[in-house]
């Protein structure tokens, strides 16, 4: 489902341009240091401990073989990984059969952050992402602490229409 989308692509931002790659193996020490960057993940187990490199290598390779899945990166003129995102297409019979493109790990180096990034790479994954796959619905949920996030997801015209709830699963 994801495969259909025509990466690499370039993406133009007020300070200049952006190519957004499917992230692959190389990448893994950059997307463990945008998780690490980010306090709310940083408080789940993100820190970015070399310990923890095999995890995030066996957690990437999951989702280059799983065709329902991708991670894209953004990377800047000096080829470095400098956001990130996660996207899953779920077919449903729900609402007539639709497919949801899920939203998840949305990370923007903190550098880079209010320069037009973040609302270039979610306008790209709804109007070109979310086509390409089928997708009728973009999904996304967001940490209650976020209130910067969910400002920023209703400004680019996602709606707060849902409760989420999740469970830690014991092991």
């Amino acid at each position: 489902m994801l495969q259909s989308l025509d990466l690499p692509t370039e993406l133009s931002l007020r300070t200049g341009t952006v190519v957004i790659r499917r992230a692959d193996k190389r990448d893994i020490r950059a997307l463990m240091r945008l998780l690490a960057d980010d306090a709310i993940s940083a408080t789940r187990g993100d820190v970015g401990a070399d310990a923890d490199e095999e995890a995030y290598a066996s957690g990437l390779a999951r989702i280059i073989d799983d065709r329902a899945n991708d991670l894209v990166v953004a990377i800047d003129s000096h080829d470095r990984v400098i956001a990130m995102l996660q996207l899953t297409a779920i077919p449903g019979v729900a609402r007539r059969g639709s497919t949801r493109l899920l939203v998840e790990a949305v990370r923007v180096k903190a550098d880079q952050r209010s320069a037009g990034l973040g609302s270039t790479l979610m306008r790209w994954v709804m109007e070109v992402a979310a086509p390409a796959c089928g997708a009728d619905l973009v999904q996304l949920t967001s940490d209650r602490q976020r209130t910067d996030a969910h400002r920023f997801y209703l400004r680019l015209g996602f709606v707060d229409s849902h409760v989420g709830f999740k469970y830690d699963v014991p092991r």
